[in-house]
């Protein structure tokens, strides 16, 4: 993991000023003599900036994005816990952690959050810029705002802007994080109870009834507790705790609540996502249920330049991070 540090003001969208701003990165590979293998990944909620890691099969040595091919950039977002500034940030006024007192973000903060790392590093031209989920939210947004800079647009699991279903699952999430007493506490465990029902909450949603039936079906019928669906949940929301903190996770479900390429841009999605030139590939899941076909379907619609592929897969909106062979089948088409 690398640093950037960026000493001067950062001002937010909603006005807000942070008086400096550290962005954590990797990279993997080398740049050519043209600088032109750049190939720039944005992650999602609760992942971090090590896209080898958690995007496996994917990227990394001897996958469709090489580091020995490619020169493969991904910073961990505004907000996010991983080592860029975010709400476990030591605040400048106070020099104590920002913790509650974080002011809220938007995906579009985030982009230029990125820019500003782009620039760090003397990248003119990004080939490829791909990302799945809220990944995805910050390619497009990306696409829009440097429309010059984006070579090619990746696009998985995604949608232009954010649904009434996610912002009321998002919702469902902050209330079992807010449910939690020692939520807002200025303590670097405050609101882990809730962060575990949140992220159970969120299992529903990146899995569907097919995977839950599938692989956590109890077969004693004789059963009448510890059922395999509820320890499954208890386990995903017990390594989410000890990975991630509840203040980062209340504060990025609110960043993509506002997410729409249309705010500030006269509020058409249609116009906008017209605007957008560059060749792109978009993927979506026929069992995802939190950003479903139709969302994908919309923005293939409207950008011009566009190729939409279905793709099968057992594990709902999780299979953004692992179908990586069909997904690597079509992205090397496009590349």
């Amino acid at each position: 993991m690398k640093f950037f540090d960026h000493t001067d003001d950062f001002t937010l969208e909603n006005g807000t000023t942070l008086p400096s701003l550290r962005i954590a990165y990797h990279t993997y590979g080398q740049l050519n003599a043209d600088k032109s293998n750049v190939v720039w990944i944005c992650h999602a909620l609760t992942a971090s900036s090590d896209a080898a890691d958690w995007w496996k099969g994917l990227v990394g040595e001897g996958c469709l994005i090489d580091p020995a091919k490619y020169f493969i950039v991904c910073a961990n977002i505004l907000g996010s816990c991983y080592g860029s500034t975010g709400p476990a940030s030591e605040n400048p006024a106070t020099r104590k952690p920002y913790y509650s007192d974080f002011p809220n973000v938007t995906i579009r903060d985030m982009v230029n959050a990125h820019i500003l790392l782009r620039k760090h590093l003397h990248i003119n031209q990004i080939h490829l810029l791909m990302g799945g989920s809220m990944g995805g939210y910050q390619a497009l947004e990306w696409a829009v705002m440097e429309k010059d800079v984006i070579g090619k647009l990746f696009l998985i699991a995604t949608s232009p802007s954010e649904s009434a279903w996610g912002v009321a699952v998002h919702t469902a999430q902050r209330l079992a994080i807010e449910a939690d007493s020692t939520w807002k506490d200025h303590t670097p465990g405050a609101g882990a109870k809730g962060l575990k029902a949140a992220r159970a909450i969120g299992m529903l949603t990146y899995r569907n009834y097919g995977t839950f039936q599938e692989k956590q079906t109890d077969p004693d019928p004789e059963k009448t507790d510890d059922f395999k669906a509820s320890s499954y949940l208890n386990y995903q929301g017990d390594k989410l705790v000890k990975r991630f903190n509840a203040y980062s996770y209340w504060l990025l479900t609110k960043s993509m609540d506002s997410h729409h390429l249309g705010r500030k841009r006269g509020g058409d999605l249609i116009t906008v996502l017209r605007s957008i030139q560059q060749p792109t590939l978009i993927i979506g899941i026929r069992s995802d249920i939190l950003c479903p076909l139709d969302e994908q379907r919309f923005m293939a619609d409207h950008i011009p330049n566009t190729k939409f592929i279905e793709i099968d897969s057992a594990y709902g909106h999780d299979g953004f991070i692992i179908e990586t062979a069909q997904i690597s089948h079509f992205l090397r088409e496009m590349l």
